[in-house]
């Protein structure tokens, strides 16, 4: 038997968002401030709700844990991004590619679910409200954040054991700003069918999994909604929950255009184009959306800054 010489890979290179240097440093300076303001953002709302009193609700815990998956989630990938935009370098080891993978999809994952846990908390708050602090009592809200944490982690390893167990030993040139899934199998040697299907299957039961609670959460909702007498109750129902489908809208839309809509020939930069949305754009918009509205963060922000004034003044 003849053995074949297969040189295995042992670094990655990201073609990132643009390879022209000059686009290059102006992105860099709109990424790292998106960066800035997206960490900062979201660090802004966890402050509030560890620190006011009367954001000490099931709605606002949930907030806070999606605040710390946006943050922990724009640092696995935007800081090497803008690294290449910095440099003009794409180069990143293999296995700190899969780190970056790993990390990537278990905090994505966790995102899908914990949607889904906030859409079922709104669910019990509007529809059954004698029973929501009963219901949602502390215990429950730990039980239903950790789950969201815990499926994240499940759900990347046992993506990143199917991943490892094929073959890298072609080219290591990735046309992407990090290293994503559905990219990344493309540069496997033989043949990835198997892989492809099991993967699909993964990213629709924690996709549309999660969804299905979000849709039918507030299927209900709106039948609740519609059925109430006041006014001002169904404008506040409406105003609590727009926010809320705003997010889910941006996020669930680009994840499953990205892993759930089979592409023969899509454009070389479409993938990355679309991965911009859900890595960049939409954990700075979450803050911005979640707080433009909202009375009770709005209150929470001037008694922090009422605080700081009268503060400085004695």
């Amino acid at each position: 038997m003849q053995t074949k010489n297969l040189t295995y890979v042992t670094e990655i290179i990201l073609v990132g968002l643009s390879s022209h240097r000059q686009t290059q440093i102006p992105l860099f300076f709109v990424i790292l401030l998106m960066y800035l303001l997206t960490v900062g953002g979201n660090l802004l709302i966890i402050l509030l709700v560890r620190t006011n009193s009367h954001l000490q609700t099931p709605m606002y815990f949930f907030l806070m844990h999606l605040s710390g998956l946006e943050i922990c989630y724009v640092t696995s990938t935007l800081p090497q991004m803008l690294a290449h935009l910095k440099s003009g370098n794409g180069t990143m080891s293999f296995t700190r590619c899969m780190v970056q993978l790993y990390v990537s999809l278990s905090l994505g994952a966790a995102e899908c679910v914990l949607l889904g846990a906030m859409a079922y908390d709104r669910y019990l708050a509007i529809c059954h409200p004698l029973t929501y602090a009963i219901v949602m009592g502390r215990w429950r809200q730990l039980q239903l954040a950790s789950v969201s944490w815990a499926t994240g982690f499940l759900f990347a390893l046992i993506n990143m054991v199917c991943t490892l167990r094929l073959s890298f030993c072609g080219p290591n040139h990735l046309n992407h700003f990090f290293c994503e899934l559905p990219m990344l199998v493309k540069l496997a040697c033989g043949d990835t069918h198997v892989t492809e299907v099991i993967l699909f299957v993964l990213s629709t039961v924690a996709s549309l999994g999660p969804l299905s609670v979000i849709l039918t959460s507030y299927g209900l909702i709106l039948s609740t909604v519609l059925r109430m007498q006041s006014a001002s109750g169904r404008h506040k129902a409406f105003s609590t929950c727009a926010s809320h489908l705003a997010v889910v809208t941006m996020f669930y839309g680009t994840i499953i255009s990205m892993y759930l809509i089979p592409r023969s020939h899509p454009p070389p930069d479409r993938d990355k184009q679309i991965a911009v949305i859900y890595v960049v754009i939409t954990p700075l918009l979450n803050p911005i959306i979640y707080t433009l509205r909202n009375k009770d963060i709005h209150r929470a922000v001037m008694k922090v800054l009422q605080r700081k004034v009268f503060g400085s003044k004695y």
